[in-house]
């Protein structure tokens, strides 16, 4: 994903899930939850918040799915020059298209002086952290509560518990 979003889960939910009722851990609570929030990002391959994004991608004529989904919106898609300038396309010199899964794909026929092009979209599930789905919420705070309770010392995929809750929302990508 392009940018981390703002959390979908309040620190005052992970406190109270690992039953702590004073603030002098918040500022660390909140880092986990950012982490965890970006952890179960990558693991379901979407975005929770909806936010804009950009991506580079190449000019060759075939349609081109967009990495980060869903997707809300295709908004400008403008070829790169060699020196990095950016030259809007007219809607004739490429064409967008969201699918029913949320998938994001442009084609760019044109390819200008560099081979590629600029596309901005805004992508994501929920426009606030209220109307992210409850597994991924209850995941997120689950896995925050973990990285809290190891300080460190947790490596490696989520803990069943909360793969369990994002799984169904997994986004895979075969070949």
């Amino acid at each position: 994903m392009a940018e981390v979003a703002p959390a979908p889960v309040a620190v005052a939910e992970v406190k109270a899930l690992l039953r702590i009722a004073t603030s002098e851990e918040d500022a660390l609570i909140a880092g986990f939850v950012r982490s965890a929030a970006a952890s179960c990002e990558a693991f379901i391959g979407r975005a929770l918040i909806v936010r804009e994004v950009a991506e580079t991608i190449a000019a060759t004529g075939t349609w081109t799915r967009l990495a980060a989904a869903p997707v809300r919106s295709i908004d400008t898609v403008a070829a790169l020059s060699a020196d990095g300038g950016e030259v809007a396309l007219a809607a004739p010199d490429y064409a967008i298209d969201v699918d029913a899964a949320g998938e994001g794909w442009v084609r760019v026929p044109w390819r200008g002086t560099s081979g590629r092009a600029a596309v901005t979209f805004s992508a994501g599930l929920a426009e606030d952290w209220n109307g992210v789905p409850e597994p991924l919420r209850q995941g997120i705070a689950r896995l925050a509560a973990h990285l809290y309770a190891a300080r460190g010392e947790h490596e490696g995929p989520p803990p069943a518990s909360v793969a369990a809750l994002w799984r169904p929302w997994r986004r895979l990508r075969l070949g």
